[in-house]
């Protein structure tokens, strides 16, 4: 037996992001919070760490063949004195929603080092209050509930409260997303926080983690080798396979306090 039915998918389109003018990098997203994703990304890419450092952004008219603007290219003006990258080294000018690391032209442009001692963060947090964070990430996950096909990343206090919640197919566009509102908040570094991502904890998602200053990054499913020694490396506890019943801690244990 079958039946035939509409369905509502999750929606992916392009951004590019210009520096006055130059592309600098294309990225698949889902539209929506745009200018957080873009400042998100810009201080993740350690291109900038406050938002004084935009002097303005803006969408371009960029248009598709009925003339109606996409809303597709977003054109950032830096600062006076704020460098811009190199593009010719560091970017092919393309990340797909399923990794933020691939356009990148080197290995040695992977690696963006953070300015915030991550290490000192003094950050405490119960373990009922990290087995709670699942359940609230999903409640809080409104286009998921509609697709079924959305990353979403969450930060949350030590307390459990949340701050910021965003979605997107490319869970390090969801996680450019609520740094960049973090950034926009000038709440950067985000010391004192948890940021809680809906699927694996990758090397790219740890150092994005690291890059916003956050201590502790937690995850529903497992991390990666690379994500597990960037995190030792920098300071950042990581936890994975988090449910309401468990956890695994890979690093830095002594920042949850157990009963």
């Amino acid at each position: 037996m079958h039946s035939t039915r509409p369905d509502t998918v999750a929606a992916e389109e392009p951004l590019e992001i210009r520096l006055a003018g130059t592309p600098l990098a294309v990225t698949m997203r889902t539209p929506g919070d745009d200018f957080d994703l873009v400042h998100g990304f810009l201080a993740t890419e350690g291109v900038i760490r406050t938002s004084a450092d935009i002097a303005g952004l803006r969408y371009c008219n960029s248009v598709d063949d009925t003339g109606r603007n996409t809303y597709n290219v977003v054109d950032v003006d830096l600062a006076p004195g704020v460098e811009a990258p190199d593009t010719a080294l560091d970017r092919n000018f393309y990340t797909s929603s399923s990794c933020g690391v691939c356009g990148k032209a080197s290995i040695d442009a992977i690696r963006t080092r953070t300015a915030f001692d991550v290490a000192a963060d003094g950050t405490r947090l119960t373990l009922a209050t990290l087995l709670a964070l699942p359940d609230r990430l999903r409640a809080a996950q409104q286009v998921f509930d509609r697709t079924g096909g959305l990353h979403a990343a969450g930060l949350f206090t030590t307390e459990g409260e949340l701050v910021a919640l965003r979605e997107d197919v490319g869970r390090h566009n969801a996680v450019d997303k609520v740094v960049g509102n973090a950034i926009r908040e000038g709440r950067v570094p985000l010391a004192g926080h948890v940021l809680m991502v809906s699927g694996r904890s990758s090397f790219e998602l740890t150092q994005k983690a690291a890059m916003a200053g956050v201590p502790v990054l937690a995850a529903v499913s497992a991390p990666s080798s690379l994500a597990v020694e960037l995190a030792e490396e920098v300071g950042i506890t990581l936890i994975g396979f988090l449910r309401g019943d468990g956890c695994n801690v890979y690093t830095r244990p002594e920042r949850l306090l157990l009963p």
